[in-house]
């Protein structure tokens, strides 16, 4: 009867160790608002996205205009110049897409852009969570921000403020 309560308290003690993990999360929206680099970054992106927005609805406003013009000429053209219209109206449009692919598209400038400009910033910040994790003995950080659904989170295992004071900043203050 003794053996079976010590291997029982035995496999009790070994499966409650084993689910004492720790964990804790942190706010990445938080932390980036606290970067300077970040917030910087942000307004440049921000600034090329509408700069080449305005040329993307320029460059369409414009076929749109070629288009109620052909359509108000059409009546009086040959059958050649229609086509000689059309053409052009279509390689316009054609142009306007390849431009606007070429600087919103999936590999175009805006992403190599933001990737450049914003991949530093998320190395550090990966590296000042990792540091943090190790040196706390947290087996999970969650980001908060991400798509893990978090139904409730004790302030108390946040993290964030500790990961800008990582990067060498000060926590508590947003940067603008």
């Amino acid at each position: 009867m003794r053996k079976i309560f010590l291997t029982f308290g035995f496999v009790f003690l070994t499966s409650v160790c084993a689910f004492a993990q720790r964990f804790a999360y942190i706010d990445s929206d938080y932390i980036l608002k606290h970067i300077p680099d970040y917030v910087s970054s942000q307004k440049e992106l921000n600034s090329l996205s509408a700069q080449w927005q305005k040329e993307v609805d320029a460059r369409f406003q414009e076929i749109d205009r070629m288009y109620k013009a052909y359509q108000a000429d059409q009546v009086l053209m040959t059958a050649d110049m229609k086509k000689r219209r059309e053409n052009e109206i279509v390689d316009k449009e054609k142009a306007a897409k390849d431009f606007q692919r070429q600087k919103f598209g999936p590999d175009g400038e805006l992403t190599q852009r933001s990737n450049t400009l914003v991949k530093p910033i998320q190395d550090r910040i990966a590296k000042a969570v990792q540091g943090l994790a190790e040196s706390e003995n947290i087996d999970m950080i969650f980001d908060k921000n991400s798509e893990v659904v978090m139904l409730y989170a004790n302030p108390r295992y946040d993290k964030s403020a500790d990961v800008i004071t990582r990067l060498g900043l000060k926590p508590g203050v947003f940067a603008k």
